[in-house]
């Protein structure tokens, strides 16, 4: 399994990127796409999630909602993130990630998402980075 992202970059705050991961290998093993970010300092949250070729509806975790959409294009194996109004907070890398399943919850009071399963069933790609300024 492989992921690749690309479309990071530099931007002003109020604008807007859209970063694409594309998946290779075995399907199964990738149903869950998903897509984390790090900002310097602190741990890997968990943004969005998207089963792959189904009609299940995409799940965001509450500091992605209203300004990120997670999406997909089966024929290309390819899963996007769109990021609108973004803000320098949002300031971070972002990866790509799959797992056979995802996982959502609320937890002290605020929603997120992730990968289900152990960690060794996980796959990432190597990030790429979005900076606001």
């Amino acid at each position: 399994v492989q992921l690749v992202e690309s479309g990071g970059g530099s931007v002003q705050a109020g604008g807007s990127l859209r970063l694409s991961c594309v998946a290779s290998g075995a399907t199964y093993v990738t149903r869950c796409m998903a897509w984390f970010r790090q900002r310097p300092g602190e741990e890997r949250e968990g943004l969005a999630t998207i089963y792959r070729g189904d009609s299940d509806p995409p799940r965001y975790a509450d500091s992605a909602k209203g300004r990120f959409t997670i999406s997909q294009d089966n024929g290309k194996a390819t899963v996007y993130l769109q990021m609108n109004s973004l803000r320098p907070e949002d300031t971070a890398m972002y990866y790509c990630a799959a797992a056979p399943a995802c996982t959502q919850g609320r937890y002290g009071g605020i929603w997120k998402v992730g990968l289900a399963g152990a960690e060794s069933s996980h796959y990432w790609g190597k990030g790429t980075q979005v900076t606001v300024s």
